[in-house]
This record gives C-alpha cells, structure tokens and sequence, in this order.
C-alpha cells in the first residue's frame, strides 16, 4: 500500500512539474476600448483553466496601431498575441506575418463566426484573426430631448435630419452639444468617420484608374457639412475628440446625438451612463437621395504574429477570449447587454440577448455594411472605412491630420481638400498604382 500510493504521488508530482513546464506568460497588445478593459478582468478565468500567465499591453488606439505595425514589419517580437482589425489581418497575412488559424479546435466552432466578421479576417480562405468583437456604425441620441423638441428620430435618418434634431436639442446654457462626432486625427480614428460620411454624400476615395476624387464636389458637399455641423453643434475642441472621448461626452449627459461604433451601446445604457434610461438607436445616417449609409464594418480581433515562440499558448488564448464560453462568462456576471457583440451567429440566436434593446439594430447595421461595394460610384478597392492596401495607412493619416486641422479653424476646407488630393495622388504614383 505505502508503496503503490508513493507511487501514485511520483506520478501526481510529475503531471504537476510537466504542465508547470509548459506554462507560458504571454504578452498581448490592445486597445483601451471598455470591451478589451472588461476581458483584462477575466484573465484569471484563462490562467485557472490553462495555467498561462498574460502580461497586458493597453494603449490607445493610434498609438497601438503605431506599436503593433512598427513590431510586425521589423519583426520584434515584443507581443505574442496583437488586437488588430480589418484592415492589417488580410494584408498581414498574405505577407506571412501571422500565424494561420486554420486548426482552431471543434469545439470553438469557427462556423459560427458571423460571415462578415469570418471573411473580412481571413486572406485566400484562411482566418488569420478572431474576432472578439464587431461593429458597424449607428446613431445613438437621446430620446429625452428628442421628445422635448418634438421630433421623432426615424429608422434610416437622413444627414439633414440629424442637423435640424442637432440644432433642436443643442443647449449651451446646459452644456448638451446637440451632436458629438469624432474628429481626432487617425486614419482609424477621425479618418474613418469622415471616409464613411463622405459614402454617405456619393464621394469615394478613387475612380477606378486610381486617381484620387478629393478635387469632387461630392468631398466638397461632405466635409462642408460635417464642418458647419459641427462648428453650430458640436462641442468645443472637437477637432481632437475620437472614439473614448465622445463616450466620455455621451455618458455624462452632454451629447444630443453620437454617431459612432455600435459597441458602445453597451456602455451609454450601461452604470458608467447617466443618460442610460434615456438612449435609442438607428441606422447610420445618408445624405438625401444617396443610397449610401455612413456604416462602417470593423472588428477588433486577436492574431498571432509569426514567429512567437509562443503559438501553442497564444492559440489558447484566442480560443478563450473569442469563444461562446467566455460570452456566457460575461453574460453570467455583467448580464447580456455587456457581452462582446457582433462576432458570432449563436448571439444573435440566444432569447435573452434578442432582449437587449439595441442587439437587433447592431446586427442590422453589420449586415448592411458591404465592403465590396462601399461606395455610389464605382471603386477598385475593398474597404468602407478604409481602403485595404498598404499605402492606405499612412496616407490616410497624413489627410485625417489635414481636416482634423480645418476642424480647428487652422485653414479652409477647400485647402484641407487640395492636401488631401495632392498628398493621396503622390502616395498613388510613388507606389506605382497609376
């Protein structure tokens, strides 16, 4: 007996030192969204089950696109795991800079990855991002005011609806802007808003020969209206608020109106808000007699840069913070409404979240969100919010820095315009597109 229970210690001992051997500490790169905070709490739940360690990485979003591209093309090796999105995952990928999920277990079940989220992740048929959560864009406002200037927010509004409701509901005596809107500077961050608002008024980034549209009067009719829109109704110091200063604006009641990523629903009916009795939703804005909506498509998603040593550990990882179990973990301890939304088709599938007040319009907004035809006119690119090239990054940066710059009052919008085409037709020909 001594001897057949020493015996059975050794073993225990020897599993124990085994899976202490192949214990990893990982380091992720992310961004500062609530949704990645919210995951950075629930790191005890996968070290508990898989014994890794992670060691967080938590940056802003510029600046975290900044860091993660600089380590992948000089291939560092500082992350193990990097929060990237649509634009960098298929490009990324087809270079061979990232690990291929293509042997994800059963029981994650990549088929119930929603079918946007699945392709816009993936190059030639292969995912090579998980997505932790997806978005699209949509108007969040208040429906206090509204009833108060005797206006009814449709469905599908209108940009011009948006400015009568904004002018309505502004109340500087109050301190309420009647609309917030990002114009910080970054091609993901102001950048993209304005691309999306400029579908929204028929303008595009290039004609099919690649020559750059910003000289069009579709541009012109775009960024004079976001502009006066914003200098009437928007708040002081716009020109630097992006995506987490706005929610900030939202949450503590100064904002008639917010157009902006669909995730942060959660958040403006959530405990942070002060107005979360008062919030309704709908469909991104068009300009009158435009087809086009001002709806994005995005995901923040988890890749695996080539080359970690750590693959097996970091594979771990994204099964865990991408998977039905962790929404159920998030659902049973914050409730339904505060779960990563937009990634999968089961969501969307479950009773208690078609409750959540603004789950069906987010799922609407995705679905209307095509990135193969992003715009009136036609485009040899893919992309709503972005172009997905490698120039596009850091051309669209240099022309968001041009009308954050006319969003401050420091030139016209007419020279932020002629910036904007000269800077985009050199990048063009330098790269040998015309």
């Amino acid at each position: 007996m001594y001897l057949r229970n020493a015996l059975r210690a050794a073993t225990a001992l020897s599993l124990v030192t085994v899976a202490a051997a192949q214990a990893e500490t990982i380091t992720i790169a992310t961004v500062n969204n609530g949704d990645m905070i919210r995951m950075q709490g629930y790191t005890d739940d996968f070290t508990a089950k898989t014994g890794h360690e992670v060691e967080w990485v938590t940056l802003e979003e510029n600046v975290l696109r900044q860091r993660v591209t600089t380590d992948i093309t000089t291939k560092g090796g500082q992350f193990d795991i990097m929060t990237i999105g649509m634009y960098e995952t298929p490009i990324w990928g087809a270079n061979d800079w990232l690990v291929a999920l293509d042997d994800l277990s059963a029981e994650y079940d990549v088929d119930d990855i929603l079918p946007a989220m699945r392709n816009g992740l993936s190059h030639d048929g292969t995912l090579f991002a998980a997505p932790f959560y997806g978005e699209s864009s949509m108007v969040m406002y208040r429906t206090d005011l509204m009833e108060a200037a005797g206006l009814e927010m449709p469905t599908a509004p209108t940009w011009q609806f948006i400015r009568e409701a904004a002018a309505a509901m502004d109340n500087p005596a109050e301190d309420i802007n009647g609309v917030c809107l990002r114009g910080k500077a970054g091609w993901g961050e102001g950048g993209a808003f304005i691309t999306v608002t400029g579908n929204s008024f028929g303008a595009r980034w290039f004609d099919e020969d690649w020559n750059a549209q910003f000289d069009q009067p579709e541009w012109k009719a775009a960024l004079d209206f976001y502009v006066n829109l914003m200098n009437d109704y928007g708040p002081e110091g716009y020109a630097t608020n992006g995506f987490n200063e706005n929610l900030s604006l939202f949450n503590q009641g100064k904002c008639g109106m917010w157009i902006d990523a669909t995730v942060a629903a959660s958040f403006v009916t959530g405990d942070d808000s002060t107005v979360a009795d008062h919030v309704g939703f709908a469909l991104a804005p068009n300009a009158e007699g435009v087809e086009k909506r001002a709806n994005w498509l995005w995901a923040w998603a988890l890749a695996i840069p080539a080359g970690t040593q750590k693959e097996a550990a970091a594979k771990e990882f994204i099964e865990w913070a991408t998977s039905k179990d962790y929404i159920e973990l998030v659902a049973a301890n914050e409730g339904w409404a505060n779960v990563p939304p937009g990634a999968r088709t089961s969501l969307y599938e479950t009773p208690e979240y078609q409750e959540v007040p603004f789950a069906q319009m987010t799922l609407d907004s995705i679905n209307a969100a095509d990135p193969t035809n992003p715009t009136v006119k036609p485009v040899p690119y893919v992309g709503i919010q972005f172009v997905a090239i490698p120039e596009f990054a850091g051309m669209a940066t240099e022309v968001s820095q041009e009308f954050s710059a006319a969003y401050a009052g420091q030139q016209t919008v007419d020279e932020a315009l002629a910036k904007a085409q000269a800077i985009t037709n050199e990048t063009m020909e330098a790269a040998g597109y015309r």
